[in-house]
């Protein structure tokens, strides 16, 4: 398979100082939205969508207010997961699964862009969004993003195991994509693994937001840390997640590269020609048992 990597939207968070650790505290951040265009035998595939073309029109009623004053997005209309989709020659209607490693508005907003495709998530995270058990969460799910009745494919928290991560779902029995249980962000946070002809790229969402916590010791900016630290919805899990991913890269490196959605240097680095930058911290691993 091959992956492109986009970025469907800018974001541009406050204090660039505390976020992206240069700066001044009063100039904006910037940070991405990585997304992935999955070429397969079955179509494309989408992995994260970034927000949409509906959000960026409309951003305080779509988004709310509090997320376009303290996060920011680039309000050009083409940053988009369809419009990258668009100018890379592909059609849209192309794309037959969509793979959100979560819910949350600024990684689902694209979905009503593709209607016609398969939305494949955890149980958990199904439930969450659809379902707010507490206001925290009601504030970071959008109802929008799902009123057209998503072809939902949702899937239970329960599998193989891929290096020392429990429940991993194949996409299906013959596809090299995998759902990587990565909870604590939210409740049914994911990675998402692809094999490539240059090995295994694990995408892990919202698991870390700084490359340099992959790192050990790890380490963070004091925005990023706080921000990880208030969204998170079980934070003791998503730190043990952190810890499992950062093992990955310390004991099996070569074979796989794990990024996050936000770090804008990780993107940098994959969005380039191989040999142009250097890549982005790197961990052997095997697919699930058949």
């Amino acid at each position: 398979m091959k992956v492109h990597h986009i970025s469907a939207t800018t974001l541009c968070p406050l204090s660039k100082r505390l976020v992206n650790g240069t700066g001044s505290a009063f100039e904006r951040g910037h940070m991405v939205c990585h997304c992935w265009v999955v070429e397969s035998s079955s179509g494309l595939i989408l992995v994260d969508t970034g927000v949409g073309r509906d959000d960026l029109n409309d951003v305080n009623r779509r988004l709310g207010l509090w997320f376009r004053v303290v996060v920011g997005v680039d309000p050009h209309s083409d940053n988009t997961a369809i419009g990258a989709i668009e100018r890379m020659g592909f059609d849209p209607m192309d794309v037959r699964h969509v793979i959100p490693t979560h819910l949350d508005l600024d990684h689902a907003g694209g979905l009503p862009d593709f209607p016609w495709a398969e939305v494949h998530v955890f149980r958990p995270e199904y439930e969450a969004a659809l379902h707010p058990p507490t206001h925290r969460e009601s504030m970071r799910y959008r109802p929008p993003h799902w009123a057209h009745q998503p072809k939902w494919d949702v899937r239970d928290v329960e599998g193989d195991g891929w290096f020392g991560f429990r429940g991993v779902r194949a996409l299906d029995s013959e596809s090299d994509v995998l759902l990587i249980p990565l909870q604590g962000h939210t409740r049914g946070h994911c990675g998402v693994a692809v094999r490539t002809p240059e090995g295994w790229l694990l995408h892990a969402g919202d698991a870390y937001f700084n490359q340099a916590e992959m790192r050990d010791p790890p380490s963070c900016t004091p925005g990023l840390r706080l921000f990880q630290r208030i969204a998170a919805i079980d934070n003791e899990l998503r730190l043990e997640n952190q810890d499992r991913l950062r093992h990955l890269v310390r004991e099996h490196g070569g074979e796989v590269t794990v990024h996050s959605a936000h770090c804008p240097r990780e993107y940098e680095a994959l969005r380039k020609p191989p040999g142009e930058a250097m890549a982005p911290e790197r961990a052997q691993a095997r697919a699930p048992r058949a």
